[in-house]
């Protein structure tokens, strides 16, 4: 077990363990997570790309890194990037879990069972398993989305509010922020992928954190606001965040499941 996972692992136990008491640590009674859930987030949903747009809608060229805080390492391994060489069985490397959020696409969302949410993604056709019970098993083989732990936030004037550290210069202003989030997500066990098409790695040791916000806007449309956070004591100087943007579909129109490609 690597370093970052043993440090990690008690925090995600206790998020797992909020996970389990679930609506009753907020003095509710409801049989399940389905049934408890504060916001509704089913449904299928389509990117709004509003920035990076060309990092996220075209593929950049060898050595754009910009904005990513890459150490030496990460920097070494991007480097050896070689455009339109894909080993096999290594597809989907742009598409595990610390980046298929930003890849342009639609996402649908449900629920997998009374515990489980579920997202398919057209792009890259990923399937993500957020847990709300449990503890993750001790042997588990790594993969493209790795193992999610969720649990709905405390609503305000709870007990559970988030402070947020920003880094600096990336993905925002830096400092702490206190925000109400309605969902939180840490995924772990994961294969090393890309944080961009052009070969930006991550490792086996990320660590992803998300948050989950829906918005409603005065027009009535209903946006998804996905706050990715992406350690990785491999290849980043310090974490990677990001603000990612989508908006509520009234139904499949556009659903076009398509699997990994190069770009």
């Amino acid at each position: 077990m690597s370093r970052l996972r043993q440090v990690d692992r008690p925090a995600l136990m206790s998020m797992l363990t909020v996970a389990v008491l679930g609506p009753a640590a907020f003095g509710q009674d409801a049989a399940s997570q389905r049934e408890s859930a504060p916001v509704d987030l089913t449904g299928y949903w389509v990117s709004v790309v509003t920035e990076d747009w060309r990092w996220r809608m075209v593929v950049p060229g060898r050595g754009d890194y910009a904005s990513i805080p890459l150490n030496q390492e990460g920097i070494r391994v991007a480097d050896q990037w070689e455009p339109g060489v894909v080993i096999p069985g290594e597809e989907c490397r742009p598409y595990g879990a610390a980046a298929i959020m930003r890849v342009p696409g639609r996402i649908h969302v449900t629920w997998e069972d009374d515990e489980t949410l579920r997202i398919d993604t057209d792009s890259g056709m990923q399937t993500r398993l957020f847990h709300f019970d449990g503890e993750p098993p001790e042997e588990l083989e790594p993969a493209w989305q790795g193992y999610s732990a969720a649990r709905w936030e405390a609503p305000p004037g709870g007990q559970s509010q988030l402070r947020v550290a920003v880094p600096q210069g990336v993905g925002g202003s830096g400092g702490n922020r206190s925000q109400w989030r309605s969902l939180e997500v840490v995924t772990t066990n994961l294969r090393p992928g890309y944080l961009r098409w052009n070969g930006v790695p991550y490792s086996a040791d990320a660590v992803v954190r998300e948050y989950y916000d829906v918005t409603p806007m005065p027009n009535g449309d209903t946006w998804l606001i996905v706050t990715t956070i992406v350690d990785d004591p491999l290849y980043l100087d310090i974490p990677y965040v990001t603000s990612t943007n989508f908006k509520q579909q009234a139904d499949d129109s556009g659903w076009n499941p398509t699997p990994c490609t190069t770009g």
